[in-house]
């Protein structure tokens, strides 16, 4: 008996230290990064590419144990949220981000009409986020917790119109048709036509259209019988592919049409039924003709996931190791709060970040020093770079 009682005192010793020693011992950091991203809603294809971006960063850092920070390496988890390419959702999957997920960082939203509210929501909360894909200024201006990937409207609309008075030279009227419940769409109308007009040109007609229309008929009518010898459309994808076929079919002919980074998705030329091939538009960055590490990129994603990666998911790529490496410059410390407020400053001073659709140094708003990419949509339904302006 008195053997017995020994063995069970053993056994309660034991139990109480393996007990202690499981309750110190520390918990595996984990870092989260959330994605505000449009799963559903009228431009899916945005939030999948976005998606498999952010997928393909995933398998890079499990397939290499994790992220270096500091000598330690952690574990990474990203979190997507759909924002159903709304305001208000975006708004919701923010808050959901930081308050539920507790993330200590987040990718996106895209578009600036999500990008605009949810970073007030970002910084309010004192959450870094970059956005791959909003060129508004409103985005990041005096929002220091908020950063974006890609180039801005007031530097990509001057280009699109030094591009347009050097390709067609000897043409004077423009017409713009944009999307008057869109932030982006109608800020780029504003600033190409004020800076068309002050280079001498002339806008014969100023045209806009509502998020669910899909007949632009009336609208285009008056633009074919405008005279307009250019026709400026900074508009989404799958408008872009209703409003190229329409005017065609309502005698446009051969005249050039002229876009913008919305353009660039990988559905485009599928959803305008080629409409699109021989038109140009500003970007950030070109699939076709890509060398070094930008093909790299373009090879893994299409081995991945059966096609060329568009700007978003560029872009998304770039956000995503943007706010890695700032992360392994800052450190952790395991205080939220704290790991938090030390990214968004090692993000401002991230300098010559060797981005895939560029190098990178953001400003004092957070934005990046980036030149702007002009493709044209080639025969074979690919965007071949043209000119950097």
């Amino acid at each position: 008996m008195k053997n017995l009682k020994k063995v069970f005192r053993g056994l309660f010793l034991l139990a109480s230290v393996v007990a202690l020693a499981t309750g110190c011992a520390k918990k595996e950091q984990v870092i989260k990064i959330g994605f505000n991203i449009p799963l559903t809603g009228n431009s899916p294809k945005i939030g999948e590419s976005a998606r498999f971006a952010g997928e393909l960063v995933k398998k890079e850092l499990d397939a290499a144990g994790g992220l270096e920070v500091k000598g330690q390496k952690y574990p990474v988890e990203f979190v997507y949220v759909d924002n159903e390419l709304k305001s208000e959702s975006a708004v919701q999957a923010a808050l959901r981000l930081i308050e539920q997920d507790k993330v200590l960082a987040v990718v996106g939203p895209c578009g600036s009409g999500r990008a605009i509210p949810a970073g007030g929501a970002n910084n309010d909360n004192r959450t870094p986020m970059v956005s791959p894909w909003a060129t508004n200024p409103a985005v990041t201006l005096n929002r220091p917790y908020v950063f974006r990937a890609c180039l801005l409207d007031p530097t990509q609309a001057p280009a699109a119109v030094k591009f347009a008075k050097t390709q067609f030279s000897g043409l004077n009227k423009v017409a713009i048709l944009y999307n008057t419940e869109d932030d982006y769409s109608k800020g780029l109308s504003e600033i190409f036509r004020d800076v068309w007009t002050q280079s001498g040109g002339e806008v014969v007609a100023y045209e806009s259209f509502g998020e669910k229309d899909q007949d632009f008929s009336t609208q285009l009518t008056r633009i074919v019988r405008s005279g307009a010898e250019i026709l400026y459309l900074p508009d989404y994808y799958n408008h872009v592919a209703l409003i190229v076929s329409q005017v065609k079919d309502l005698g446009w002919g051969g005249k050039p049409i002229l876009g913008s980074d919305s353009w660039g998705s990988a559905d485009l030329v599928n959803l305008s039924n080629g409409a699109v091939k021989g038109y140009f538009f500003t970007t950030h960055y070109a699939a076709a003709g890509a060398v070094g590490a930008t093909l790299d990129f373009i090879n893994k994603y299409k081995s991945a996931y059966g096609y060329v990666p568009d700007d978003i998911a560029a872009l998304t790529y770039d956000s995503a190791w943007i706010i890695l490496s700032a992360i392994q410059q800052a450190g952790l410390s395991g205080d939220l709060a704290k790991d938090r407020e030390a990214l968004k400053n090692a993000i401002a001073s991230t300098a010559n970040f060797p981005g895939i659709t560029g190098t990178m140094t953001f400003d004092a708003n957070g934005d990046p020093a980036k030149p702007v990419v002009v493709v044209r949509v080639n025969d074979a339904g690919e965007f071949e770079y043209v000119a950097s302006m």
